[in-house]
């Protein structure tokens, strides 16, 4: 079992996020973006290795406008040795990787123009785990879209749109339950059809479900990864922020729930995504815990990096980044 964290390490000092505005788009700004955000990506990936935290969620802009028709630079060219390099230190130390492409990525949109775009987002996303030589098993994670007031319509929609998917596109695209609007069973129902695995949500499912106890649930979701192919299977871990809306994620890992949730699993092995907003924090107490029951990898050999790291002067700030993006 792995246990990840999503996008960003708030110990460290870099982002994999530069980005800037479209207004003011060039290829000199678009290389040195990449550039910063694939070094800052490798000294985050090191520190993970080092903390034996082996999953982590890519963010989608490593490079920026990477879908969009504006960007029309080589970026794959120009930068394949690099993303080669980030594949082979992936591949070397047993970690697994994933994006979530961002809300925007509606396959059942009823307007083909937002399908388009979608379809060019996922196609932008799994290109970048292709140049890094990696299986199926890095996952591009997306939900499934608007009810639209019609939900068999839906369902059938995003499967219609999936079988048109290009190959090396489809076999990385897994479906998650969400809060709202389609549950466990209606990803169940999507699976039937197109065979696309489910990446479960055990924090969805308590908000939004059909009565499917928990162990339950998620072996109903297990059962949807083929064991080669797509790996084992990831999910999504969280819990509820207390005193908050229904469906706020908590600030911090609550370990009891945790243990509680772990308890559920009964033997299955899942790779966890901790949707936690201290982020790397929980994750190391949760693979801690796991540690302790058996259930992960003894930590590494060798000294391990201290949580905040030092600056590192090459690197554009989290600050700087920030400021990019409305420049």
């Amino acid at each position: 079992m792995k246990i990840g964290y999503p996008c960003v390490n708030e110990a460290m000092d870099c982002s994999a996020a530069n980005t800037f505005r479209l207004a003011s788009y060039s290829e000199e700004r678009l290389v040195t973006a990449v550039t910063a955000n694939l070094a800052c990506l490798r000294r985050l990936l090191e520190w993970n290795v080092a903390q034996g935290l082996l999953f982590f969620r890519m963010g989608s802009g490593i490079v920026p406008f990477g879908s969009h028709e504006i960007n029309t630079f080589p970026w794959q060219q120009h930068f394949g040795a690099e993303f080669r390099a980030l594949g082979d230190y992936i591949k070397a130390h047993g970690l697994r990787v994933s994006f979530h492409p961002d809300q925007f990525v509606v396959l059942n949109s009823p307007s083909p123009a937002i399908v388009q775009r979608s379809i060019e987002e996922l196609i932008y996303q799994g290109s970048m785990l292709d140049l890094m030589g990696l299986d199926g098993t890095a996952k591009l994670q997306i939900h499934v879209g608007g009810l639209y007031g019609d939900r068999e319509l839906a369902i059938s929609r995003f499967a219609d749109v999936y079988a048109t998917l290009p190959a090396a596109v489809r076999a990385r695209v897994v479906v998650e339950n969400d809060d709202r609007l389609f549950p466990l069973r209606d990803c169940l129902d999507l699976h039937a059809r197109t065979g696309v695995p489910i990446l479960f949500d055990n924090f969805h499912h308590e908000c939004l479900n059909h009565g499917e106890p928990m162990h339950e649930a998620l072996r109903l979701a297990a059962a949807t990864w083929h064991p080669t192919a797509d790996g084992v299977p990831m999910m999504d871990y969280s819990s509820q922020a207390p005193a908050e809306r229904k469906g706020k994620h908590t600030t911090s890992m609550v370990e009891d729930l945790f243990r509680g949730f772990v308890a559920e699993l009964q033997g299955l092995d899942f790779d966890m995504m901790l949707e936690i907003k201290d982020k790397e924090a929980s994750a190391l107490r949760a693979v801690a815990i796991l540690r302790e029951l058996g259930l992960a990898a003894p930590a590494p050999e060798g000294p391990v990096p201290p949580l905040v790291l030092p600056p590192d002067p090459g690197a554009p700030t989290k600050a700087r980044a920030k400021k990019a993006v409305k420049n």
